[in-house]
């Protein structure tokens, strides 16, 4: 309702600059909150207060003015001023009914907006290099990302979702020599054993299916193994495949999918970071020093220079990010958003910093960053450090394994990407309220339950004798639950601006406890045919609500459990 009341505030505004109490040029913002206590009313502004000093006038004082121009509308049932000069809104039973109605009547489309107006957004996230299992840090990055993705498309965006990986580097080099080692039937524990060498038994599988001549294949690239354990450069084509398939499945599991596979060895062949160290160069923003080249970052907020080429000739992690950068906004995304880990912190300064040395018509603090933070893993009270499979870290496919798609997908994406997380494996395989996941989804379930009952009692119910009986439902409890689901769709257009998908799971665990508390209370297979109606209404109008928000999660919302 916040946008009715916005345009009824505004309209009074008119009235005012009309009478000469605001000035005729005044363009003011109009904020409408939800009010903290329900004795406040619905709804509330601070219009009053923002322009008292404009009007000339005490708060309270240019409140009642404006109360007093607003105009006639049933969705008010009445306003009153509080404190400094608030005007709180009291919505009315008509104006609650009309928020079920739009549920009812949108359905899967509930909650959908177009504010993006089909405008191109890039998220890039996961982003793994292919040298093990992915692991639950790249989880967290695959839940909050692909809710990001959920969100941005949901407010009418037009979404493109992007893996970056390293498949050349310094790690894919160890990864290949671990794979050769294990393919000449060395062990982790050999002295000849690579330095840096990958020591997990995933390794052991890789190499016995490269010495089998098994070809691999993932979304972006197919090898066939030589047999050959000398064959250097062709385990290491054969690993990466390997490697990228698997995380294709692991992926493939969690659900989430790529539309764009992007190749950092690319870059290079193409010229791509060539082509950008010399336009910096040529701008002007570079030095030699110690025989290394550096950027001038400090010229754009960095704390000092930094090294782009190294003495030994090899370009410093953050270049190829510039060039890869640049080839973003090159391919007209002007909105870039990266989910990282919280490593990734100290790259933001110097790779916006390269982008705005390259004087490519770049905006300042372009692209967005979203950085989660490091998940612990508990079971039984006890930390899980590690994996067999990976022999250091817990993947992701062993939280899925051990509590499923759909409590590994909420849990990841249910706290502020920003703050540490612990995974509680038994809280997630719990059948109880405390599991939020499971309380979510258990309120899903329960609407479904009722409209079984329903049928199995031979009696039947559609949307519209629903809605014509909405004003049977008198309690304080429903009421509240038909404002609830009206600001679904402001939560998830807040939630994709702020790019923080938290903000929906937070919103349907409120919704589903509110579900809970009613539905303990009040019984809604009554006989009297008018209540009855009604709050079948009410309750499929919080189903529904659900069901989309769990999709933005990524979760399933079941009929039964």
């Amino acid at each position: 309702m916040k946008p009715q009341i916005a345009e009824l505030l505004s309209a009074a505004v008119s009235v005012l600059k009309e009478q000469n109490v605001l000035p005729a040029d005044l363009e003011p913002r109009i904020q409408v909150d939800n009010t903290r206590d329900k004795a406040h009313g619905d709804l509330a502004t601070n219009l009053a207060m923002m322009l008292a000093k404009p009007a000339g006038k005490n708060p309270r004082e240019l409140a009642q003015l404006v109360v007093d121009a607003l105009p006639e509308s049933s969705l008010v049932e009445k306003t009153e001023i509080a404190g400094p000069g608030f005007i709180n809104f009291y919505l009315s039973d008509e104006s609650t009914s009309s928020l079920v109605k739009a549920v009812l009547d949108q359905k899967n489309d509930y909650g959908r907006s177009d504010v993006g107006q089909g405008k191109k957004v890039q998220v890039e996230f996961v982003s793994a290099n292919p040298t093990g299992p992915l692991h639950i840090g790249h989880g967290r990055g695959a839940a909050v990302g692909d809710c990001l993705c959920r969100l941005l498309e949901a407010t009418g965006w037009d979404v493109t979702r992007e893996f970056y990986y390293n498949d050349a580097g310094q790690q894919i080099n160890n990864l290949a020599l671990s794979v050769q080692a294990r393919c000449k039937g060395l062990t982790p524990d050999d002295p000849s054993w690579p330095e840096d060498g990958y020591r997990g038994e995933y390794i052991i599988d890789l190499a016995e299916s490269f010495m089998r001549g098994d070809t691999v294949s993932s979304e972006d690239q197919s090898f066939t193994g030589t047999k050959d354990a000398e064959d250097l450069e062709g385990i290491r084509h054969f690993a990466v495949a390997y490697l990228r398939n698997e995380q294709d499945l692991d992926l493939k599991a969690f659900g989430v999918d790529f539309d764009v596979y992007f190749l950092e060895s690319s870059l290079y062949t193409e010229g791509k970071v060539e082509e950008a160290v010399q336009t910096l160069i040529k701008n002007g923003y570079t030095y030699e020093d110690g025989g290394a080249l550096w950027l001038r970052t400090t010229d754009f907020g960095d704390d000092k220079d930094r090294v782009m080429r190294k003495t030994d000739g090899g370009y410093t992690y953050f270049v190829p990010d510039v060039a890869y950068h640049l080839n973003k906004w090159q391919r007209g995304f002007t909105r870039v958003i990266n989910e990282q880990g919280a490593d990734h912190h100290s790259t933001i300064t110097r790779v916006r910093a390269g982008l705005q040395a390259l004087k490519a018509g770049i905006p300042e603090g372009w692209p967005g960053y979203v950085l989660h933070q490091m998940v612990t893993v508990m079971r039984g009270g006890e930390e899980v450090k590690i994996s067999k499979r990976a022999g250091s870290y817990v993947t992701l496919r062993d939280l899925i394994d051990e509590v499923g798609r759909d409590a590994t997908r909420y849990f990841l994406a249910a706290r502020k990407a920003d703050g540490q997380l612990t995974f509680d494996i038994d809280l997630a395989r719990s059948q109880s309220s405390d599991n939020p996941v499971y309380y979510v989804q258990y309120a899903h379930a329960r609407v479904c339950s009722i409209f079984r009952k329903l049928a199995e009692a031979g009696q039947s119910w559609d949307a519209e004798t629903g809605l014509a009986a909405l004003g049977a439902l008198t309690l304080e409890t429903e009421k509240e639950m038909m404002v609830k689901v009206g600001r679904f769709p402001e939560v998830v257009r807040r939630a994709a601006d702020a790019s923080e998908p938290h903000q929906i799971a937070n919103f349907l665990r409120e919704l589903a406890g509110d579900f809970h508390t009613w539905y303990n209370s009040e019984k809604t297979l009554v006989d009297d045919a008018d209540l009855r109606n009604a709050r079948l209404a009410l309750a499929e109008s919080v189903r529904q609500v659900l069901h989309n928000g769990l999709y933005l999660l990524g979760v399933s919302a079941p009929e039964e459990m």
